[in-house]
């Protein structure tokens, strides 16, 4: 009797285990899942001055349409990181990972899915490459932050030619405003594409051209160097001295507003409007930011002073280097 037992309850136990190794995610489901809600905690993070959060919607783009992004994002990742496994396992070439095109399908399916209009591109370009260098280095088994920013460097570096006309395609679907015009390979001329694939221009290469004028281009170029050597540091500083991740992701904005004139608003509004708002972000800061009453007084001040003309002070790009910064700490451990 006492032998049945125990081979009932060892039969039991064998059970259970296979169970909850079916319900453990894997590494491309993980990663997806750590990436959406990167961008669910950027969002609302509260106040955020210029910014959509949970707290001020824009008249014709509100926080829930920001939800709906991150979760139609989501399968765009899953797909970015099984692309990383496949490389990782040198089942398929970096130049094979489909970065253009994952970017351009997320984007997509971001706009079937609200109606808010372009929420994410900046972001989604920024979480693709990153799910793919993530998935990279999670397969080796031996994470760390310099791995993970070597495999990145290697999934930007072997870009191609579709890459970016699918990019470009991306950036059609999102219409986003304030891109301005350039001379060469302008998104909004119809003929660019065609130079594009004409003269086998990449698009690392093209990025390499708009460094000076987008934040995004610039983190690419530089193997995300924002979100890496300023952004995390002063997040994880934060979250130590806080324990709050609304106010850590606050400051960090605030922080990197500080220091990184926000192209956007450079883009719409001129340089000197762009540096008047990065000296504002700088003196709520040094008010405390987040984490005083005088610096929320200072934060809730800007916020009405960056909606005044609309969409025009928007610092969008902060809030794009933001939402990479979450999204690395929560690939490297950070659970809210």
């Amino acid at each position: 009797m006492r032998e049945a037992t125990i081979n009932i309850l060892a039969k039991a136990s064998s059970v259970a285990s296979r169970e909850l190794r079916q319900l453990t995610p894997d590494i491309a489901t993980q990663i997806s899942r750590e990436l959406e809600l990167a961008m669910l905690l950027e969002v609302s993070a509260y106040p955020k001055p210029g910014n959509v959060h949970r707290t001020h919607d824009y008249s014709d783009t509100r926080f829930e349409h920001y939800l709906a992004s991150a979760v139609a994002a989501r399968f765009y990742y899953e797909n970015a990181a099984r692309a990383g496994i496949e490389i990782a396992k040198k089942k398929r070439s970096a130049q094979n990972a489909e970065v253009g095109s994952t970017i351009r399908d997320a984007i997509v399916a971001i706009m079937q899915t609200q109606h808010g209009g372009n929420t994410s591109l900046g972001t989604v370009t920024l979480l693709v490459p990153l799910a793919v260098a993530a998935a990279m280095t999670l397969t080796s088994k031996r994470y760390s932050l310099a791995l993970l920013r070597d495999n990145l460097g290697c999934v930007l570096e072997a870009t191609t030619v579709a890459d970016a006309v699918a990019f470009y395609e991306a950036v059609g679907h999102a219409k986003p405003g304030g891109m301005g015009a350039v001379p060469y390979l302008d998104v909004k001329d119809r003929t660019s594409k065609g130079r594009i694939v004409r003269r086998e221009h990449r698009l690392l290469e093209i990025f390499r051209l708009a460094t000076d004028r987008d934040s995004i281009c610039s983190e690419w170029v530089t193997r995300y160097r924002t979100t890496f050597d300023l952004g995390y540091p002063y997040f994880k500083s934060e979250l130590t001295k806080t324990h709050d991740v609304n106010k850590s992701t606050v400051n960090t904005y605030l922080m990197i507003l500080s220091k990184r004139p926000d192209t956007l608003i450079a883009r719409k509004a001129g340089m000197q409007r762009a540096a008047w708002v990065s000296e504002r972000a700088r003196k709520a800061l040094a008010m405390g930011g987040a984490t005083t009453s005088a610096g929320r007084r200072e934060i809730d001040r800007l916020d009405e002073d960056l909606r005044i003309d609309g969409h025009m002070l928007n610092p969008g790009s902060t809030a794009d280097l933001s939402a990479c910064v979450v999204a690395l700490a929560i690939l490297s451990g950070y659970r809210p």
